[in-house]
């Protein structure tokens, strides 16, 4: 009886040995906001040192959402929601649902003082067509206060389709100018005046990618800039937000405003059904600031919400993170989509200037 003890009992500490050693790493889980949510918009505020994300707010019938949350983080696991930084329906005189795809700005002010620009879509009441304005915050969290109209309401010269949506916001670091991106069916691009409220004359250019299929790098919507080792990436959605098959393709330029260089692998992110992850798309990318660490920011269908089994997939989707790796001749690495997520951030993030 004796023996059977000791023999119980050495075995019984070393699986608590196991346990003790064995290190778990928690992660944020994807996805990692609750509810439904699209078209995730993230960002770092050197003023608070936080991570951002705003979203469409999904699960509306027609995707008939009509305000904009956030969700603040110190780690990119552990979300806060901030609460509803823009009601379409009592804060924007020009507009009545159907708030999508926003972005946001941080810009620094000359007497060192934070402001905040917060481009999105809305349905323009006056023209009955989606149209894309603007909002300006002292804070990430809000309040913030629309312009008072749309700062693009037309199609660009020489288009003949498509919406005023999926807007994106990039403040170039070589020159220093601000730029809006924009369109469903078409890739708009123009320099931003320099208060930020409106588009500079004469300079909108189409960027719509040539050619592809929706096997690989069709342009449909979602564009998305940023800057990596003197060169500028475009980021884009393909194929219909309702489809398994959404995914993101790039490209590449030597200017913010192109002209594009599709890549020669150029899908970032795709479904993986052995995970049931569907139509992961419509991402922004996350650049730790003094790190070459980057994150993508993406959206993937309710796997309960796939047709033929529902038919409301296109506005039943939910906000993942997952890392971005660059080989070393600076093409993107193809994502892994996870439904494990991120680990939380290391170290502490060096504030930029």
């Amino acid at each position: 009886m004796k023996k059977l003890f000791l023999a119980a009992f050495a075995l019984f500490s070393i699986q608590l040995a196991v346990g003790i050693n064995a290190k778990t790493t928690k992660t944020s889980g994807n996805p990692i906001l609750p509810e439904f949510h699209a078209d995730p918009e993230v960002m770092y505020s050197n003023q608070t040192g936080k991570f951002y994300i705003y979203s469409t707010t999904d699960g509306a019938a027609g995707w008939g959402g009509y305000y904009f949350t956030v969700f603040s983080s110190p780690d990119l696991v552990t979300w806060t929601h901030e609460g509803i930084m823009l009601n379409l329906n009592t804060q924007v005189n020009w507009a009545s649902g159907n708030a999508w795809a926003p972005c946001i700005e941080e810009v620094k002010q000359k007497d060192g003082s934070y402001k905040y620009y917060f481009y999105f879509s809305g349905h323009d009441t006056e023209r009955n067509r989606k149209s894309i304005g603007v909002a300006v915050a002292d804070s990430p969290v809000g309040p913030f206060v629309d312009s008072g109209k749309p700062i693009v309401y037309e199609l660009p010269e020489g288009v003949r389709g498509g919406q005023q949506i999926d807007v994106d916001v990039f403040t170039d670091p070589v020159s220093g100018k601000h730029y809006l991106y924009w369109g469903n069916g078409y890739m708009a691009g123009a320099e931003l005046s320099e208060d930020m409220l409106s588009i500079v004359p004469g300079t909108t250019k189409v960027l719509t990618p040539k050619g592809g299929s929706l096997q690989d790098y069709a342009f449909r919507e979602g564009a998305y800039v940023f800057y990596r080792n003197g060169k500028y990436y475009f980021h884009w959605s393909v194929d219909d937000t309702g489809s398994p098959n959404y995914h993101v393709a790039y490209g590449t330029s030597n200017s913010p405003l192109g002209p594009i260089t599709v890549a020669k692998d150029p899908i970032v992110l795709i479904q993986d059904p052995s995970k049931d992850i569907y139509g992961p798309a419509h991402n922004s990318v996350l650049q730790i600031p003094g790190r070459d660490e980057w994150y993508i920011v993406y959206h993937r269908i309710n796997k309960d919400y796939l047709f033929p089994r529902r038919m409301d997939p296109g506005f039943h989707r939910q906000v993942c993170i997952d890392r971005m790796y660059f080989n070393e001749d600076g093409t993107i690495k193809r994502v892994v989509p996870t439904q494990e997520g991120v680990a939380p951030l290391k170290g502490k993030v060096k504030k930029q200037k």
